[in-house]
């Protein structure tokens, strides 16, 4: 058959010559159909040549070395390389040839690759809100720049868990199968560049370090790697991974950093070798994929070389050449993704497109999904505009190809995101535009979900962080139990509390979503669902008196003086009864339980004074000789108001056989303790006075306006005084995501700010790169800094080295702990500028409001620029006087320590003129005993010219 072959393609070739020319269209169109029946032959003809006795084997070339030829499509393994077989056109024409590159760590193995790079995921129950989102926001980043697709689970048998395993950060490499496979997100693993990395491995890829050729670029030091992580630096074997052309990358996201699993936070354990330049590539960022790693994520899926992930809420595309034609056997995808509970609006804008009979040659394909499989919206070519497309969900796939060589402009298509609309389906997710990002201003969305005729809709809140006000009049989501917007309201929701589940009484559930035109937060994630009302059941679930549906399940509960039997599901009386104890106390079912007792003392006189040995009363909160003890008082001053924390409390009173007094009086009254039901409705901290209540705030934020609520403050603290306590935002209870704090400490002039620390408790990270606090040396973050601090170790105490001190704390958007809590107090001494504007120096932080302190030795070095001097001037000076200034004195020296030349010793009123160096330093010491105190001193400072008449002493 090999001469008629040869016929064949002889005129195929013709045919196709006269369409490039433009001859006759029209031959090429009535000979369609005989080149279709043609093509099929020669097809025909190649299966039976393939399939003929393998006796006698030539050499060809595109045979391995192995002298086998792969068949097309499936992978043929040559040494350390796997290269598809399918295209494999080469320089020899029709040949398949496998070349040696330099192996790059992805993996070899066609099984691991996930089909269509379509990768199905289930998040974990045990994840916050924010955890959540960060996921989704690193599955984002992935789509974005390869061709790679994050769907949430439906029916497929392989998928991906995001849970927490014993090995903290790990994931299998590439596809397992055979069901689900596990992506560990353990504890300080919840960081968006960890994720995008461990993500990085589910798609195919090793460690970078790992590939068999890393000896050429980095080196392993094996003694800095810490006992059983040994294992994490070994060479992968060539047969594991294929180069696809990709050179080693220092930036890749998949590189370790230079001290992973090290010893010690400042020993290597991967030196990278250093460049042309003599410099040490960087390594191990966290940040974003690389250029090499977007490289060979789109080679590994064979990903079209045109067409890209769309994922903002308006965009343009067009086909590539617009408006000058676009090239022939061109292959584009484009893939639109937008916030579930989005659909996307597609409209093309221009069309010119080869025209042929069923859109045969070049044409546009539109689905409604996020593959190549989804159900198809339309397939268009010629110059005809379609008529707007809009898809079911929240994904679409524009798929563009040319087989002519005719030359048309192309198109041009818009599209856009409308949140909202009809929901037809039994299980899915919502999510406010934009998710997990902010949503946008001045949205308004309306969704109406409809599920099974005999089902209820449940719903249920992953994630919810809206803008917080007292009635949700800004921003809000709001849930109807009904298909409208006059069906009865569930609720409306804002603030940062998750709902609890929702569950209709019917088959149909509506959410309105609103935002104004100001402040915007993340937003909200929901899965809805068919939920069946275990409680309709003719046997009412079981339950003696009453049936609660819940979410997925149900409870039995009892009515008002009845309480649940031990099996759950009976009910029994709840007084009377049959008491077998030898004591006890009995109370009627109605005891006032949210009431207080609170005692006033009238009067009180007993033996003591601070001990209360002898004769004394304990007030307790409870019944028992062990309840919380109130105090012990004695002695002659009348106690404060005592409230119990109960609806009970205990007074005992104790006296000895000796000393007899007058002593006490007092009466008791209730108050209700408003705070012992909802918190007093207060959002932080409900206090209970007699009368009433009050709610406060935690530290970081300010009571709202109703008196309940707590809004952020903002969070910038200026701090003067000497000395005294801060604290991290929300203290002591875990600081919130995404916070910056700074604290601007001043203290009186000459005299430093010390910091140390009581509490300590900060996202733990080698380098401190997420959460940490941040100490400068000085007015604001430009000053030198004096350390970044983070984990749960205490840190030693900060001295600043003049006045001033800056704090700065951060948190990113994920892990979050309890935070710190510090003390700043002062120190006298250390290291002052002069210049040529008057400074200030004060004998202790507290002057003016008190004598400066006993036992205090302090030492002050004021310098000035070379070739100035100082001049002091005392415009205060009251210090213990005595002949010899042998108790509390001054003594200064003209220079840099107390060798130098000594210009004086000074008690009482001090020297009368001012004091001038001889050179460039003067030495301030102040020392003090501990009997009499004075006011102190106060001395000006300001950088001089030499003058003649240089001394002034005592």
């Amino acid at each position: 058959y090999s001469l008629y072959t040869y016929v064949v393609l002889i005129i195929v070739i013709l045919l196709n010559t006269l369409h490039r020319c433009s001859i006759s269209i029209y031959i090429l169109e009535y000979y369609s159909l005989y080149i279709a029946v043609v093509l099929i032959h020669i097809i025909l003809l190649n299966t039976l040549h393939s399939c003929k006795s393998a006796s006698g084997p030539r050499t060809q070339t595109g045979k391995t070395a192995a002298g086998r030829t792969g068949k097309a499509g499936k992978a043929v393994k040559s040494g350390n390389t796997v290269k598809s077989a399918r295209f494999g056109k080469t320089e020899n024409a029709w040949s398949v040839v496998v070349k040696n590159r330099v192996p790059r760590a992805a993996t070899s193995r066609a099984e691991r690759i996930w089909p269509g790079g379509v990768i199905p995921y289930i998040i974990g129950g045990n994840f916050t809100g924010s955890q959540r989102a960060m996921f989704k926001q690193a599955m984002r980043h992935w789509e974005k720049l390869t061709c790679v697709t994050f769907i949430e689970k439906t029916e497929e048998e392989s998928y991906i868990v995001f849970t927490y395993r014993p090995c903290g950060c790990c994931s299998y490499v590439g596809r397992r199968g055979n069901g689900p496979q596990a992506i560990s997100i353990g504890k300080n693993c919840d960081k968006f560049g960890i994720v995008v990395h461990e993500l990085g491995h589910v798609i195919g890829f090793w460690h970078e370090h790992t590939r068999p050729d890393r000896d050429d670029h980095v080196t392993i030091i094996r003694d800095n790697i810490q006992p059983g992580q040994e294992y994490n630096f070994l060479k992968m074997e060539p047969g594991e991974v294929n180069s696809l052309g990709e050179h080693y990358d220092f930036d890749s996201i998949m590189h370790y950093a230079r001290n992973t699993f090290s010893r010690g936070m400042f020993l290597d354990t991967i030196l990278p070798s250093r460049d042309e330049n003599g410099i040490r590539p960087a390594i191990g960022q966290r940040t974003r994929l690389s250029k090499g790693d977007i490289s060979q994520a789109r080679k590994l899926y064979r990903c079209p070389a045109c067409g890209e992930t769309l994922q903002e809420s308006t965009g343009n595309f067009s086909s590539p050449g617009y408006p000058n034609g676009y090239p022939s056997y061109t292959h584009c995808v484009w893939r639109v993704s937008v916030t579930p509970g989005e659909k996307i609006v597609l409209n093309f804008t221009t069309m010119d497109l080869y025209k042929s009979s069923l859109c045969w040659y070049d044409y546009i394909e539109v689905r409604d999904g996020y593959w190549r499989k989804a159900p198809l919206l339309g397939r268009f070519c010629g110059d005809q505009v379609p008529e707007g497309l809009v898809s079911s969900e929240s994904r679409m796939w524009i798929e563009f190809r040319s087989s002519s060589n005719w030359v048309g402009k192309g198109f041009t298509a818009v599209y856009e995101a409308v949140c909202g609309g009809e929901i037809l389906k039994d299980q899915g997710q919502i999510q406010s535009p934009n998710y997990p990002d902010d949503y946008r201003p001045s949205k308004d969305c309306v969704w109406r979900i409809t599920v099974s005729e005999g089902y209820n809709v449940g719903l249920s809140f992953q994630a919810f962080e809206i803008e917080r006000h007292d009635s949700c009049a800004y921003d809000y989501l709001e849930v109807r139990d009904g298909p409208a917007e006059s069906s009865p309201l569930i609720g409306r929701f804002c603030g940062y509390d998750r709902p609890e589940d929702v569950r209709s009484t019917s088959h149909n559930l509506w959410m309105k979503f609103v935002s104004d035109g100001t402040v915007n937060k993340a937003g909200f994630a929901a899965n809805f669902f068919k939920e069946e009302d275990e409680c309709s059941k003719p046997d009412n679930g079981g339950c003696e008196q009453r049936c609660v549906n819940t979410l997925g399940s149900f409870k039995c509960a009892c009515d008002p003086g009845y309480e649940l039997a031990l099996d759950k599901k009976s009910c029994e009386a709840a007084c009377g009864g049959l008491l077998s104890k030898l004591n006890g106390t009995i109370s009627t079912p109605v005891a006032p339980t949210q009431y207080r007792i609170s005692m006033q003392f009238e009067s009180f006189e007993l033996e003591g004074n601070e001990v209360c040995k002898y004769d004394f009363v304990e007030v307790r909160s409870g019944l028992s000789s062990d309840s919380k003890l109130h105090g012990k008082y004695c002695g002659t001053e009348v106690p404060e108001v005592i409230t119990s924390q109960y609806n009970n409390m205990r007074i005992e009173f104790k006296s000895d056989n000796t000393v007899s007094k007058k002593g006490f009086k007092a009466h008791f009254f209730s108050d209700k303790d408003e705070c012992s039901k909802d918190n007093g409705g207060c959002q932080h901290d409900c206090i209970n006075t007699v009368g009433s209540y009050v709610c406060q705030c935690r530290h970081g934020f300010i009571l709202h306006e109703n008196k309940h609520d707590c809004k952020e403050a903002e969070c910038k603290h200026k701090v003067h005084s000497p000395s005294g306590t801060m604290n991290s935002p929300n203290w002591p209870d875990k600081y919130p995501s995404r916070k910056e704090c700074t604290w601007d400490i001043t203290t009186t002039p000459g005299h430093r700010v010390r910091l140390s620390f009581n509490e300590f408790e900060i996202e733990q990270h080698q380098e401190c790169a997420y959460d940490h606090l941040e100490a400068f040396d000085g007015e604001g973050d430009s000053a030198a800094i004096l350390g970044r601090l983070c984990g749960s170790k205490i840190p030693e105490p900060l001295v600043s080295t003049g006045n001033k001190m800056y704090l700065r704390f951060i948190s990113d958007a994920s892990v979050q702990r309890k935070g710190f809590q510090a003390t700043h107090s002062t120190e006298c001494g250390g290291r002052l500028k002069a210049e040529t504007r008057q400074k200030n120096l004060y004998s202790h932080s507290q002057f003016g409001d008190n004598n400066y302190p006993g036992h205090t030795d302090c030492e002050w070095l004021v310098t000035s620029e070379e070739g100035y001097g100082i001049e002091l001037t005392f415009t205060t000076f009251e210090v213990e006087e005595e002949a010899d200034c042998g108790y509390d004195y001054i003594e200064l020296y003209d220079g840099y320590d107390s060798n130098s030349h000594r210009l004086g010793r000074f008690c009482g009123s001090g020297p009368r003129e001012e004091i001038y160096s001889a050179g460039d330093a003067v030495l301030i010491r102040f020392h003090s005993d501990d009997t009499i105190s004075k006011k102190g001193f106060h001395i000006r400072y300001i950088s001089t010219q030499f003058q003649q008449n240089l001394h002034t002493r005592k």
